[in-house]
């Protein structure tokens, strides 16, 4: 079930103790228009007192990341059970800063895909292609393999629980070039017929890449975006209300 239009962020590895209790105390106090499901993913030492902040306010609050395993000798890591023990609904996994600099493969993202839905976690799996495959004219077959590969072996109730973000590598960081809805549209679509042809059903796929309150309200329009997935324009507060707004203004402007 596709549902509301999602906007989230993920702070990466900022923002301090006192700073995300200032964010959440922020957004929990906001007038939040109703028709978008807000989320936020703190850092892990922010995790469980944003999730406090929140609670009851219908803002969604969840980890950047998770491991598979239920415990053991996987020093620095958290487990699935630790996200859902302080609160957390949502884990981000596969971001392409993961599979980059921490070597995660699709597997990995698999299994921990599959370890998500058994803590009653939702999976926001990241995809996207970075440079060199989108020049290789192979960004949606990257797209779609990354896709089914997260998905593979989930029935079709546990893969209508799964949220999808297509984040071209390409468009994240600093100094990225975001998407144009031209370039986002057919990989939005590419991957969401690779998943109903994998387990029956349309999943909800987010862009993220560079989205500002310049590029969010013509994302939001495009018909196969169902979220925006925000970096740094949202690391603050008001941020995060803002491309909110557009994306609500923009979405009743075109009858969305």
């Amino acid at each position: 079930m596709i549902g509301k239009f999602r906007v989230g962020t993920g702070w990466k590895m900022n923002h301090t103790l006192a700073m995300a209790r200032d964010y959440a105390g922020t957004l929990a106090a906001a007038e939040r228009p109703e028709e978008i499901d807000l989320f936020v993913l703190p850092p892990a030492t922010a995790l469980a007192e944003v999730a406090r902040l929140l609670a009851g306010s219908g803002v969604r609050v969840g980890a950047q990341n998770a491991h598979w395993a239920e415990k053991g000798a996987w020093t620095g890591e958290i487990s699935m059970t630790m996200v859902a023990d302080v609160g957390a609904s949502l884990v981000a996994l596969g971001h392409s800063e993961r599979r980059a600099h921490f070597a995660e493969t699709d597997l990995d993202v698999n299994r921990k895909v599959r370890a998500a839905l058994d803590h009653g976690l939702t999976p926001l799996v990241c995809v996207g292609e970075t440079a060199d495959e989108k020049r290789l004219g192979v960004a949606v077959a990257t797209n779609v393999r990354q896709a089914r590969m997260a998905l593979a072996g989930l029935t079709h109730a546990e893969a209508a629980r799964v949220w999808l973000a297509y984040e071209p590598v390409w468009a994240i960081g600093e100094g990225g070039v975001p998407a144009t809805p031209e370039d986002a549209q057919p990989i939005h679509r590419a991957i969401k017929q690779a998943v109903v042809d994998l387990v029956g059903i349309e999943p909800p796929v987010l862009y993220g890449g560079s989205v500002n309150p310049q590029n969010a309200r013509a994302l939001a329009v495009v018909p196969e975006v169902d979220g925006l997935f925000v970096g740094r324009s949202a690391w603050t507060a008001p941020g995060l209300l803002e491309i909110a707004r557009l994306a609500v203004e923009a979405r009743a402007d075109a009858g969305a």
